[in-house]
């Protein structure tokens, strides 16, 4: 069990766990009035969101049952139960389904592996390669959920980030907001965040950051971004 601020996340029945990814994208990423979290897990982004966006609602959508069940439970005891939906459907299916743009932003740590050695948990395989969401899929059908002009939001391994602006620039994505991030300085960039738009951006912002400072812990940067989340 995970205690923020404001709420708690139980991770036990989950592939994937409450990690710095997606605690980070949670705290970064742009909202809306209406905001679609795809592949939810523990509900922990889309809760992040709330909290951030007090006049948001919230669709999380995952594709394992365990995960939407322990979802359900987490949202269930915030104080954002109100707010959030969780909807147990893959992506494809669910905007196979929507006919009309609704959604001012989406946000997602989506799988990203795409040619590495496999788990032998089933689980954490569907959570963490891109077989069952490819980032062709994700962009297109953000395209098709998302309004002009909405922002979809995405954090990944720096070995990713090509193949994925690349995917986004082809489903009618601008790249407005580039974030680099390291571990340290002096250590290669090991991940980033992005904000797309559907459509053009009018302006464009690209830095770096680390994550932790000379003594090990939280950078100010990193800390200032959670501070609203983390206890200490």
């Amino acid at each position: 069990m995970f205690t923020f601020k404001t709420f708690s996340v139980d991770d036990s029945m989950t592939a994937m766990k409450v990690g710095t990814d997606g605690v980070l994208l949670g705290a970064w990423a742009a909202g809306g009035h209406r905001i679609l979290d795809i592949g939810t897990g523990s509900g922990l982004i889309a809760l992040m969101m709330a909290q951030r966006f007090s006049g948001a609602t919230i669709t999380a959508l995952d594709i394992d049952g365990d995960a939407c069940r322990q979802a359900e439970n987490n949202v269930a005891a915030s104080p954002f139960a109100e707010r959030i939906e969780i909807i147990c459907k893959a992506l494809q299916e669910y905007a196979a389904s929507t006919k009309e743009a609704s959604f001012d932003a989406i946000v997602s740590n989506p799988p990203y592996f795409q040619k590495s050695l496999k788990s032998g948990n089933v689980k954490r395989t569907l959570a963490r390669h891109t077989d069952t969401l490819s980032f062709r899929d994700l962009t297109a059908c953000s395209k098709h959920l998302l309004k002009d002009g909405g922002t979809l939001s995405l954090i990944g391994p720096e070995s990713a980030r090509e193949d994925i602006e690349a995917e986004a620039i082809i489903n009618g994505f601008t790249v407005r907001k580039l974030l680099c991030l390291r571990t340290k300085k002096g250590k290669p960039v090991s991940r980033f965040m992005v904000e797309l738009v559907k459509g053009f951006a009018t302006d464009y912002q690209e830095r770096e950051e680390v994550l932790s400072n000379d003594s090990g812990g939280r950078s100010e940067w990193y800390h200032n971004l959670t501070k609203d989340f983390y206890i200490k």
